[in-house]
């Protein structure tokens, strides 16, 4: 095996000769003439000249092999459906959707807006859209009209691919009239709609803009539609990702250095071999969905399985016995779900034969050490945590088995991943910290590696705003988490230095949690922080002013409003959107400048030292909110 550190080094200092050996893990229609070109900081372009396609690289590459291996397997324990899909099974049902959207008018570099369950069809759809250079944005099914209707503003898709509903705990989360809603509040407006009818809802379809993907998908049963080749980098897909304003972010990615990007991490960190099975508990809705469940496997050849469901229905053990059942060699999950596992019967995860499990990966909010050493001693499998963002698309920080065997720790996501140059710095000075256990913000310099963001769809100014001038004196990525680096180059995350918090694994932004409460017409002013939580990494708490402070003199008073509040965040932004606790104050602390104390309400929600309060305006604001959280 390779040393690490050498091939980790040479990622760096000879770029292009790395980066251009793992091009060859994908296939080109022409081979790139420039492996990166940066004369633009801090915009990277990869692989210039290269044409590519990643549907291509996902099915049509693999049907020489593999035509008749498992591809995509689909399992549903709320419908009690499973059924799996052969790579030319997958190849011939990517087809007829793509024929369908390009009947429904849809060509390259169009827009299609993906709002679907974990259903089979919302795979097909996501590789349609990539076969015609059309460019997919896929939203999380559980979002609400508010969120929903602000990326169909953003997006401008010209189609929009949903369903009739998604279940949950056997109950039908019906789609369509959020979707109807949303549509009504966007100033875009789709040319059409496209439905899934699962016939788990009735839907009221508009005429001459609602089509049934069952009606259409008839005309083009054998319909061939070729792979249209795009350039490396076209716009493979954006993904709407909270920030600390109340406007989402549309991540952009490209086409060929995604395809590199994936294929290699398949190699180097999650070692993923063709005809093996890889299972990502996710959702397409996430990025782990969209690397991980979709892409990221089918490139590597490998049967990937798409699960709609809870992990614990039937019962705590239902995921390990699909690992059982297809003998999955690799699985990622998160460590929410771990910890929700934890609270079933142990003896479930001696139920069935994991054999096959090679490791189980982790991401998506920090993994405590209690967590992880218990699930590491129930599986007897290496548990190896890893971090990155929706931003990157691919790990920052992991340790890369398929390089060599270094050893895992717990608490730490492991080393920085070969293609990423990380730092420390100090966030007043932006001097870079390499002493051993100095707290800093985790930066990168560019150029960011193949697959990360090229930028914020339709807003470049943002994307550098955002990401690379917020330290000071120098032009670097900031990951806006706070992280320390051991002795060994073993970094540990500490949390944001921003104001999105994690919930389950789901990136919020405070501001839209903040923004939505303030449109109930009783509430004058209010704070939004992350608090942290055993169970789901950090709920929302929630403290408002009220305009009228003789609606929360008692108990029924200040229910009813927190009531009143909690349903009109569900409505804007969703379920998981809800904060744990509205509590209402007569002032929120803030200081002399009128700027909003918020690490300080978060320490005392928390149980820790506030910190230097001297700039504070009226200190007795805080006392009121620790005699709220402590009562």
């Amino acid at each position: 095996m390779t040393n690490y550190a050498e091939f980790h080094r040479r990622s760096l200092e000879d770029r292009d000769a790395f980066w251009g050996e793992q091009a060859r893990l994908v296939d080109w229609k022409t081979q790139p003439q420039q492996v990166c070109d940066y004369s633009n900081p801090p915009f990277a372009k990869w692989f210039v000249g290269g044409t590519t396609n990643l549907c291509h690289n996902a099915v049509d590459r693999h049907l020489k092999d593999r035509a008749d291996q498992a591809a995509l397997i689909f399992v549903s324990t709320e419908t009690n459906q499973e059924k799996v899909y052969s790579f030319r099974e997958l190849h011939a049902e990517v087809q007829r959707m793509a024929a369908v959207l390009k009947d429904l008018g849809v060509k390259k570099s169009d827009r299609v807006l993906i709002y679907m369950p974990m259903i089979a069809d919302a795979a097909f759809a996501m590789l349609a859209c990539a076969r015609i250079g059309a460019i997919h944005s896929v939203v999380f099914g559980g979002f609400a009209s508010g969120s929903l209707a602000s990326r169909i503003e953003d997006a401008s898709p010209k189609v929009i691919i949903s369903a009739d509903a998604g279940s949950r705990g056997g109950k039908a989360v019906a789609y369509k009239p959020l979707l109807d809603e949303a549509i009504r509040l966007s100033s875009h407006k789709p040319e059409a709609v496209l439905l899934v009818d699962r016939g788990l809802v009735l839907m009221n379809l508009v005429a001459g803009r609602d089509h049934l993907w069952a009606a259409l998908r008839e005309k083009h049963m054998s319909t061939v539609v070729p792979c249209e080749w795009v350039d490396a980098t076209h716009p493979s897909y954006t993904l709407y990702t909270s920030g600390t304003t109340g406007k989402p972010k549309g991540v952009q990615r490209d086409t060929g250095g995604y395809a590199v990007a994936l294929a290699a991490s398949m190699k180097h960190i999650y070692c993923g071999n063709a005809g093996e099975t890889y299972f990502s508990t996710s959702d397409i809705g996430w990025v782990v969905g969209h690397s991980y469940i979709i892409y990221g496997p089918l490139v590597a050849g490998m049967a990937t399985i798409m699960y709609e469901g809870l992990p614990t229905r039937p019962d705590g053990g239902i995921w390990w016995s699909l690992v059982e059942k297809y003998k999955v060699t690799v699985m990622f999950s998160a460590p929410t779900a771990i910890r929700v596992l934890k609270k079933q019967d142990p003896a479930l995860l001696k139920k069935y034969d994991l054999s096959s499990l090679r490791a189980l990966f982790l991401a998506g909010e920090p993994l405590d050490q209690p967590t992880a050493q218990w699930i590491s001693e129930g599986l007897g499998r290496p548990i190896v945590d890893n971090y990155w963002q929706t931003e990157t698309g691919w790990p920052i920080l992991s340790i890369c088995k398929g390089v060599d065997d270094s050893p895992t720790k717990f608490g730490s996501p492991g080393k920085a991943v070969y293609g990423y140059n990380v730092k420390l710095l100090d966030e007043n000075t932006g001097e870079e910290l390499k002493g051993a256990n100095q707290k800093g913000v985790v930066a990168i310099e560019g150029p960011l590696p193949p697959g990360c963001l090229q930028t914020v769809w339709g807003d470049d100014a943002r994307f550098v705003s955002t990401y690379w001038t917020t330290i000071p004196g120098r032009m670097v990525y900031s990951t806006f988490d706070w992280g320390i680096r051991d002795a060994d180059g073993y970094y540990f995350i500490l949390g944001r230095t921003d104001d999105v918090i994690n919930v389950a694994g789901h990136r919020l932004g405070t501001r839209e949690i903040e923004e939505s409460i303030s449109a109930h017409p009783n509430i004058a002013e209010v704070a939004v922080v992350g608090v942290a939580d055993q169970l789901k990494g950090q709920v929302a708490m929630a403290f408002a002013v009220v305009k009228d402070m003789t609606l929360v003199a008692d108990e029924a008073g200040r229910l009813k409003l927190e009531g009143e509040i909690m349903k009109l965040v569900d409505g804007d932004l969703g379920a998981v959107a809800r904060p744990a606790r509205v509590r209402f104050v007569t002032v929120l602390p803030k200081t002399r400048s009128g700027k909003l104390l918020r690490r300080a309400v978060q320490a005392v929600c928390e149980g820790r030292d506030p910190g230097d309060l001297t700039t504070m305006e009226d200190p007795a604001a805080l006392q009121q909110i620790k005699d709220l959280v402590t009562e």
